[in-house]
């Protein structure tokens, strides 16, 4: 009989804050990526110190915030509200479970009420910084991954400006190497503080950010396409609401909760979307399907409740069901707002009213033109399922519960021979494989209704379960995987446009990434390398001495199911797919996948006689 593990008092470990936060990083900031994506934590860490210089901000305090980023992960913020009562400077940084949000009176609203954010900040950090200044006095304290490294005993004095400084640069033995911020995101975070904060100035390494009318700017900077009528604005005690509608058929939302931007939404999206067919039914008496009284909308929410509960540590997704303690319902709450404010505004403006109708009769008439060509789509599909042998499926799916749900993917692959390298060496419990036939059609300028007639592109949706929307994606990661050459770009880029154009829903919440692949192989008998450019080429030719063999990749048909293995595996490259929202979009399509092929040609050989000149030089 095998032995058994002792079990004895020794075996329980009880773990100080630094080390539970230094061990579990993921329960405080999500994952723990390089900075490429907009979800990576060390942009909560950014966050955290942000959120309560804006709290100040919301209790009437200081109307300004710097934030400088230098030497690509290292931050200073400073704001001018009170300052930290200078006494409290250490318990406020080291202390968990401390801060002046339990106080419900000071900070009733506030964006995070958990007393860890900067402790987190702190303790994930190689050098972190904080300072005060008050009444005429500072006072600071520096640390290192949370342990003290000098302290100012006694206050000093000084005439700066009152306000917090946090100063900190991320413990690179936590987060990958090559960590740093990237300016596009620290950008949109700022945008995005000034729109739920009018008058709040934020100042990120120069460039000031500052919003008048709130997410009434927000809908004008980010929509890409004319709306139909003049976005509506609705505001209330502690609820904020705009939207209108576009030629487009999908659902754009952005939500907030006490300041914090809700990305997955939550029951206070749900309960918007709710009341808006409500109260439209109501206004013009009419049953009208929901999907076609949302479709093209463009919407943002943002309410202040008091303990909001959120699903995650990242306060991405909404849980609570009421807006105060033993108060009324979210859904009641929006529900009579809207009912009230969205009704009169309806009545007072009838341009607006027409044409809010005029948009649900387009949606409706739309909606059935495509009903046929839908259940020939899913014809299609169920025959797929059994005999088309384009998708190489998994065993589980991010719609389901399963325990690996976050880490299913699927591989968009050109070619039999890329196809079947990834089939063979691929973990098939999380990631399929999808083989495209060439070259997808160019959907730019078509309808829905010719996409979903386009074979190909029926049985994408169908393998992704995204027909109704993303509500059903089966695959937590869409990977494009073609080759780096000319007719591989091609065809990523008809991909882009199809997804661009029919679900920006599935790039705008992450779910589509580009395979990198690796141009060299660098090896002697000992070790081989691979390199994705031509720094780490000469990198790994060092490594390895003398007379190392190299390999360049032409394609990932010449990559063997072995060598994928690794380039699919825990150490996979990713390239998130990231749409900047604004009013480019639209011309960058045109531009790219239009009509407009003498200006594109132009464009082609100005640049490609830029490239020949430097190369000349």
């Amino acid at each position: 009989m095998a032995a058994t593990a002792s079990y004895t008092e020794d075996d329980i470990k009880s773990l100080d804050w630094r080390e539970h936060i230094r061990l579990r990083p993921g329960m405080y900031i999500g994952k723990l990526g390089d900075g490429s994506s907009a979800d990576d934590g060390i942009y909560i860490l950014l966050k955290e110190a942000l959120d309560n210089s804006v709290d100040e901000f919301v209790m009437g305090h200081g109307k300004e915030i710097t934030i400088e980023i230098d030497d690509e992960s290292w931050v200073e913020v400073r704001d001018f509200g009170r300052g930290i009562p200078l006494g409290k400077l250490m318990d406020c940084a080291a202390k968990i479970n401390t801060g002046a949000k339990y106080d419900s009176e000071a900070f009733k609203k506030s964006v995070g009420l958990n007393g860890v954010g900067i402790k987190a900040v702190n303790a994930l950090s190689e050098f972190f910084e904080i300072q005060a200044w008050r009444e005429g006095k500072t006072k600071a304290i520096e640390f290192s991954k949370g342990m003290v490294v000098e302290e100012m005993k006694r206050p000093k004095a000084d005439k700066s400006a009152g306000g917090t400084r946090l100063a900190f640069d991320v413990d690179r033995t936590v987060f990958p190497k090559r960590t740093k911020f990237r300016a596009p995101f620290v950008e949109k975070m700022c945008r995005y503080y000034s729109y739920l904060n009018p008058g709040l100035a934020l100042i990120f390494n120069g460039k000031k950010f500052k919003s008048k009318n709130g997410l009434l700017d927000l809908l004008k900077e980010e929509m890409d396409e004319v709306p139909l009528y003049e976005p509506i604005h609705l505001t209330g005690k502690d609820i904020d609401v705009a939207f209108t509608h576009s030629p487009g058929g999908s659902e754009d939302y952005y939500s907030f909760v006490n300041g914090q931007n809700t990305t997955q939404g939550g029951t206070h999206l749900a309960a918007f979307r709710e009341a808006m067919v409500k109260v439209i039914r109501e206004f013009y008496k009419k049953s009208y399907d929901p999907s076609d009284i949302r479709a093209g909308i463009t919407g943002a929410i943002s309410v202040r409740i008091e303990e909001p509960v959120f699903e995650s540590q990242t306060k991405t997704k909404l849980g609570s069901t009421t807006v105060a303690p033993e108060g009324e319902t979210v859904r009641t709450f929006i529900g009579n707002f809207l009912k009230e404010e969205l009704d009169n505004y309806l009545h007072k403006t009838p341009a607006a009213a027409e044409a809010i109708q005029k948009r649900i009769l387009s949606a409706e008439r739309e909606r059935k033109e495509l009903s046929g060509v839908k259940k020939l789509a899913r014809e299609r599909a169920r025959q797929t399922k059994v005999h088309n042998k384009k998708l190489r499926d998994c065993r589980a799916h991010f719609n389901t519960k399963h325990k690996r749900r976050e880490d299913t993917t699927v591989f968009l692959t050109e070619g039999d021979s890329a196809s079947g390298s990834i089939t063979k060496c691929r973990d098939v419990e999380s990631q399929a494989v999808f083989s495209l036939r060439g070259k997808p059609l160019n959907t730019f300028g078509l309808t829905k209704k010719v996409v979903y007639e386009n074979e190909e592109f029926a049985l994408l949706q169908a393998a992704l379960g995204i027909e109704e929307g993303i509500e059903s994606l089966r695959f937590n990661r869409v990977v494009v995987a073609t080759d780096a050459d000319v007719d591989g770009m091609h065809i990523r880029l008809l991909l882009l446009t199809f997804f661009l154009q029919f679900f920006p829903e599935l790039i705008r919440e992450g779910h589509l990434f580009i395979l990198q692949t690796p141009l060299f192989r660098v090896r002697n008998k000992k070790k081989t390398i691979y390199c994705y450019d031509e720094d780490e080429r000469e990198s790994a030719m060092k490594e390895l001495g003398r007379n190392p063999e190299i390999t360049r990749f032409k394609g990932l048909g010449e990559i063997s199911p072995d060598e994928f293995k690794f380039m699919i595996g825990k150490d996979m490259r990713l390239d998130p797919v990231q749409m900047e929202e604004g009013k480019g979009l639209k011309e960058m399509l045109t531009f790219y996948m239009g009509k407009n092929t003498p200006d594109r040609q132009g464009f082609i050989i100005e640049n490609l006689r830029d490239d020949v000149d430097s190369a000349e030089v």
